[in-house]
């Protein structure tokens, strides 16, 4: 799979990776994601299994965090790497600090621990990157503090335990605060970059450019909207897509159609035409879902879609319950 520079770090990932906040959710159909933090039903062994076949089919990034489901997900990603010892000298794996299934708590002994703990449950020596997770409504100057969060991951960084730092918020004007600072090397920007999101454009994408942020784009695939189209029988979580915007995507998707391309790939590539924008990290529950996003990762899409595309991308304002 092709690979880009993250930022100003020396890190190349691959343009898409696996996003693991909703592994081994069993799907309800084949498209949704319709339970809540509190509803859902994970099947551990379907994790791993997940994660197991991300890896033989030749995933190479792998995107965590303390508070999905509740830890759970880190123990899957350390299970499915004892099942593939090989695979981690090529497997770049990352994950969050600051928010859990408890709370937030950003204290500097709070992040040393969280930081050990999930090495503990992946079975890892270090880590490339810890991003500072949800900071959104906390005093931005405790949390970079020598005594907060930065604080603590500085002191990680200096020990060799970890390589980099990040910012990773769903809430895009937290991140671009953050982003702005210069302190981070990487963010993974949520609800703001996809074919019908453009929120990054208006500051993100020239803020990160301007402190040389490395960019790993979540939610590119818009709840599965941008996989299969409207669907009457689809409920998307934190989403309330307008008509206009569900017209707009059948239009899309009529064009990618026309090339015999899915629309999953040019959703996934097209994020990754920014320069600042490394990877992306669609969510997988399912085996398939994984397969399907890193073969999309790998097809030829022909220049003429491209072109067609160009008047198409459109940003649309959507209900995003954070």
């Amino acid at each position: 799979m092709r690979t880009k520079r993250l930022g100003r770090t020396e890190m190349q990932l691959p343009v898409v990776g696996i996003g693991t906040a909703f592994t081994g959710i069993p799907t309800q159909n084949d498209t949704a994601v319709e339970v809540d933090e509190g509803q859902r039903r994970l099947d551990e062994e379907l994790g791993v299994k997940t994660l197991v076949a991300a890896i033989d089919a030749g995933c190479a990034f792998i995107d965590t965090a303390v508070l999905y489901n509740r830890g759970l997900s880190e123990s899957m990603i350390g299970e499915a790497l004892r099942e593939r010892p090989s695979a981690k000298d090529r497997i770049t794996v990352t994950t969050k600090a600051g928010r859990s299934h408890l709370g937030y708590d950003f204290r500097f002994d709070a992040i040393l621990r969280s930081v050990e703990q999930s090495l503990e449950r992946m079975g890892l020596d270090r880590l490339p990157i810890v991003y500072i997770h949800d900071a959104m409504g906390q005093p931005m100057d405790e949390v970079l503090s020598d005594e907060g969060a930065l604080g603590a991951l500085r002191r990680l960084q200096g020990q060799g335990i970890i390589k980099c730092i990040g910012t990773a918020c769903n809430n895009p004007p937290t991140n671009l605060a953050y982003i702005k600072t210069g302190e981070f090397d990487a963010a993974v920007i949520a609800d703001c970059w996809s074919l019908i999101n453009h929120i990054a454009e208006r500051e993100i994408l020239a803020e990160a450019a301007k402190h040389d942020v490395g960019l790993v784009g979540a939610t590119p695939l818009e709840r599965s909207l941008l996989v299969t189209g409207p669907r009457e029988d689809t409920k998307y979580l934190n989403r309330v897509f307008p008509q206009d915007c569900l017209d707009h995507v059948s239009k899309i998707q009529r064009l990618c159609a026309r090339y015999d391309v899915p629309m999953l790939a040019v959703a996934l590539q097209w994020c990754t035409r920014h320069p600042q924008v490394a990877s992306v990290i669609p969510g997988a529950r399912i085996p398939a879902e994984a397969e399907s996003c890193l073969a999309a990762a790998e097809l030829e899409i022909p220049d003429e879609l491209w072109d067609g595309l160009a008047p198409l991308l459109k940003h649309f304002d959507t209900a995003i319950d954070v």
